[in-house]
C-alpha cells in the first residue's frame, strides 16, 4: 500500500507541479523578490571595501601610517563591521513572505464520488501578514542596521583615538630617554668640574654627590628604556600586530597650534557624535516596532488551493468521469488573546522610553567628557607657554649662573645639582605639556565626531 501511494505521489505530483505549481512558485518567488530591500544601498553608507586588507607597516611610519593601518586590521573594529553587514541582511529576511505550504493527502480508503473515486490531494497555500505588517520589519531592522553602522563609526573613532593616545605616548618616552640622557652627560660634566675642585683642594663631598645623583639618574634611565616595551605593546595591540614587534622610534611627532570654541563643540558633539546617532536610530526603530506590535494584533490571512486526483468513474459514460475537482482556500487567523498583544505593545513602549532615556545619559555622559577635555587641553596649552617658553629658558639660564658661581667658590655643589634637577624637570614638563595637548585634542576630535581644522 505504501509503494503505491509514494508511486502515485510521484506521479501525480510531477504532472501537478509542471501544470499548476512551478509557474504558481514562480510567480510567489517574483513577488518576494519584489518585497525585498535593495539592501545596503538604503543606508547610503556601504563602504568600497572591507577592512582587511592591507600592506604591510612603513619601515618608518608616520602617525597617519599608523591609523591607516589600524583602520584596516584592528579585529575590534573588524568585529564591528561585521556586525553592521549582518544587520543589514537581517533586512531582507523580515521583508519577505513566510514561505508557502505544499500539502499532500492520500486516501487510504478511497471517497467514492459520482465522477469516479477519490485517490489523493495535493494543495498549496500562503500566507500574507496584515497590511503594512512586513514594510514595518524592514523598517525595524534598517533602522537597527543603520544604528549598527554608526557604532561601527564610533569603534573607528575610538580606535583612532586609542592609536594616537598610544603614539604620542611613545613618542613621549622616547624624548624622555633623550632629555635623561642629556642630563646624564650634563651631570658627567659637572662631576668633572668638581673633581677639578677636590684637586683645587675642595672636600670630596661633592663629587660624592655627584656621583649618587649620576647613579639615580642613571636608575631612571634603565626604568624608562624598560618601559618601552610595555607602551609598543600598546601601539601594536592597536594594530593587530604581535606584542613584541619591532615599532621604530617615532623620531618627529605632528603637534599643531588650534583655536577652539566650547559652544561650536558642543554642538558638533550633539550633531555628528556617533553613539549619539545610533541611539536616535535605535528611538526611530523602536517607534517603528511599537506600530509594529499595534498590527500583530491583527489577522493574518492564508490563500490557496485544493488538487485532488479522481480517477474514473465505474460507469465510464458517466458526465465528467475522472474530472480532478480543484478548490480554493481562504483563512483568516482569529487573534483573540488580547491580553498577549496588549503587553507586546507595552514592551514596545518601554523600550522605546528606554532608548529615549539612555540617549538622554548618554548625552550629558559625553558633555562631561568634552568639558574634561577642553579643560586639559587648555592646561596643556597653560603649561606649553609656561615651561617651554619661559621657566625652561630660565632654567638653563640659572644653571649656567650657578655654574659660574660654584667655580669662583660663592655657592656650594649642592646649588649646582638643584639646578640641574630643576632644568630636567622643567624639559621634561615641557615635553609632558605638548603631548598631553595632542592626546586631549584627539580625544575632542574624537568626541565630536569631526577632524579639527590644524593652523600650523
Amino acid at each position: 500500500m505504501s509503494l503505491y501511494i509514494y508511486n502515485s505521489f510521484s506521479h501525480h505530483f510531477k504532472k501537478l507541479t509542471a501544470a499548476v505549481l512551478l509557474p504558481l512558485l514562480m510567480f510567489m518567488g517574483t513577488t518576494s523578490s519584489a518585497l525585498e530591500p535593495p539592501g545596503s544601498a538604503e543606508t547610503g553608507h556601504q563602504p568600497r571595501h572591507s577592512p582587511t586588507t592591507a600592506g604591510p607597516l612603513a619601515a618608518h611610519p608616520a602617525l597617519q601610517d599608523y591609523l591607516a593601518y589600524a583602520a584596516l586590521h584592528n579585529p575590534g573594529l573588524q568585529a564591528s563591521f561585521n556586525r553592521w553587514k549582518a544587520a543589514l541582511e537581517k533586512v531582507p529576511q523580515v521583508k519577505a513572505l513566510p514561505d508557502p505550504k505544499i500539502t499532500y493527502t492520500a486516501f487510504i480508503r478511497e471517497v467514492e464520488t459520482r465522477v469516479g473515486p477519490q485517490e489523493q490531494k495535493f494543495g498549496l497555500s500562503q500566507s500574507f501578514p496584515w497590511f503594512g505588517t512586513l514594510r514595518l520589519r524592514g523598517d525595524v531592522a534598517m533602522e537597527d542596521a543603520n544604528a549598527a553602522y554608526q557604532r561601527f563609526q564610533s569603534r573607528k573613532l575610538q580606535l583612532f583615538y586609542e592609536v594616537k593616545n598610544a603614539y604620542y605616548e611613545y613618542y613621549y618616552l622616547h624624548r624622555s630617554i633623550g632629555i635623561t640622557t642629556d642630563n646624564l652627560e650634563l651631570l658627567k660634566y659637572l662631576e668633572s668640574v668638581a673633581q677639578a675642585k677636590v684637586r683645587a683642594g675642595a672636600p670630596l663631598s661633592s663629587v660624592i654627590r655627584a656621583q649618587v645623583e649620576l647613579g639615580k639618574l642613571e636608575d631612571h634611565r634603565h626604568a624608562l628604556t624598560d618601559l618601552r616595551g610595555p607602551i609598543a605593546a600598546k601601539l601594536n595591540a592597536a594594530l593587530n600586530r604581535p606584542y613584541d614587534a619591532f615599532l621604530p622610534w617615532p623620531e618627529q611627532a605632528p603637534f599643531h597650534n588650534v583655536k577652539l570654541r566650547e559652544e561650536d563643540l558642543f554642538a558638533r558633539l550633539r550633531e555628528n557624535n556617533p553613539e549619539l546617532k545610533s541611539l536616535d536610530f535605535a528611538i526611530a526603530g523602536n517607534e517603528k516596532a511599537v506600530e509594529l506590535a499595534r498590527k500583530d494584533s491583527y489577522p493574518d490571512f492564508t490563500l490557496g488551493f485544493n488538487y485532488i486526483d479522481t480517477a474514473e468513474a465505474l460507469n465510464l459514460s458517466t458526465p465528467n468521469s475522472g474530472k480532478d475537482p480543484v478548490t480554493a482556500i481562504i483563512a483568516v487567523n482569529v487573534p483573540i488573546w488580547r491580553g498577549k498583544y496588549k503587553a507586546a505593545v507595552q514592551e514596545a513602549q518601554q523600550l522605546r522610553e528606554a532608548a529615549v532615556n539612555m540617549r538622554k545619559d548618554r548625552r550629558n555622559l559625553l558633555d562631561v567628557e568634552l568639558r574634561l577635555a577642553l579643560y586639559q587641553f587648555r592646561d596643556s596649552q597653560r603649561k606649553i607657554d609656561l615651561f617651554r617658553d619661559t621657566l625652561t629658558p630660565e632654567a638653563e639660564q640659572s644653571l649656567n649662573i650657578t655654574e659660574e658661581t660654584y667655580r669662583a667658590g660663592n655657592v656650594d655643589f649642592l646649588s649646582l645639582i638643584d639646578a640641574q634637577r630643576l632644568l630636567l624637570e622643567f624639559q621634561l614638563a615641557s615635553e609632558r605639556a605638548l603631548v598631553n595637548r595632542e592626546q586631549s585634542l584627539a580625544k575632542i576630535e574624537m568626541l565630536t565626531g569631526r577632524k579639527i581644522a590644524h593652523s600650523r
